[in-house]
């Protein structure tokens, strides 16, 4: 019994989280800052604890989570629909904080999807920097619609806002390479993938920061977790078209801009895509296949870097 694991699962709100130790006991509750993290890490300090699952609820569980493994505890943030099928297929169709810790407890200790890999704290200011520049790029478009239709007095408003945006947006790029000075070895790895026709740093920097597993998982699994396999859809004497969905949206999505332009300049995925296209694949189909075989790439050269390098070396800042 000394040796048996012990599956928590932690149901996370914007002022208190909700920890269950088991399926029928109390549900302990914390604070959501860092008074309760302290709290959280004290309940689990020196138990065996085999996996936590965390619902992964719009950022409030990246302090929790980035705590756990820190402390060394393997933690998991779960997809909250996932979450919740599970819920269902259990035949628990309440919804309350109490039961949602405790389903995430049995997620953790029937499913145990894997930990992530420890993130630095280099990496967590390159994700919200990057987090940052998307969302002021997105003002920046919605902005730009608006100027088509808005008046004389409104138009020179919108474009003051529009010349501030700008002017964050190279002030967060700014910020990104100040980051990546001071931090050489994961720098080599923007290098890395920059390296790569159709790749621009912006790009590098996205997928690494939003998809840590590179260099770690095998191109089978490292396309599922990002959202470009194709899933099978076949029942009895049926043969559904394979579908890709689910995975990393900013992942993904950054993809996709990468393989839009290395179908052009890249010679590998150029000849790949037009190999696909002139054997009568969709054009839409071939470019999914190129985003795949983009991230195969990137995954490869993560993994050999890794696995050659002995000391990490300077190289320019972005």
């Amino acid at each position: 019994m000394g040796d048996e694991k012990l599956f928590v699962g932690i149901d996370v709100g914007k002022y208190h989280v909700e920890i269950a130790l088991s399926d029928e006991g109390d549900v302990s509750r914390f604070k959501n800052d860092d008074e309760g993290i302290e709290g959280i890490l004290g309940l689990l300090k020196g138990r065996n604890v085999g996996l936590v699952a965390l619902e992964a609820t719009g950022g409030y569980e990246r302090q929790i989570l980035a705590s756990l493994l820190g402390a060394g505890i393997p933690a998991v943030a779960v997809n909250p629909r996932q979450a919740r099928d599970f819920a269902k297929g259990l035949g628990k169709l309440e919804k309350t904080d109490a039961v949602d810790s405790r389903m995430l407890r049995r997620f953790a200790e029937v499913v145990r999807p894997p930990a992530p890999p420890k993130v630095s704290a280099e990496l967590e200011q390159v994700q919200d920097w990057l987090t940052r520049r998307r969302q002021l790029i997105e003002m920046l478009v919605a902005e730009k619609n608006r100027t088509q239709h808005a008046k004389q007095g409104v138009l020179k408003s919108i474009r003051e806002h529009i010349d501030w945006l700008r002017k964050r947006i190279r002030d967060s790029e700014k910020d990104l390479r100040d980051i990546l000075s001071h931090a050489p070895e994961w720098n080599a790895e923007v290098e890395l993938l920059d390296d790569i026709k159709g790749v621009g740093r912006v790009t590098a920097l996205t997928m690494l920061a939003a998809v840590p597993e590179l260099g770690t998982l095998n191109r089978k699994k490292i396309a599922k977790l990002v959202g470009v396999a194709p899933l099978a859809r076949d029942s009895g004497t049926l043969r559904g078209k394979r579908t890709c969905w689910g995975g990393r949206a900013d992942a993904r999505a950054c993809l996709y801009m990468a393989a839009l332009v290395a179908a052009r300049f890249n010679d590998t995925i150029r000849s790949f895509y037009r190999r696909l296209v002139f054997a009568g694949k969709p054009k839409k189909l071939a470019l999914v296949a190129c985003m795949r075989k983009l991230l195969t790439i990137f995954n490869a050269r993560i993994r050999d870097h890794r696995a050659t390098a002995t000391t990490a070396r300077p190289v320019g800042a972005i």
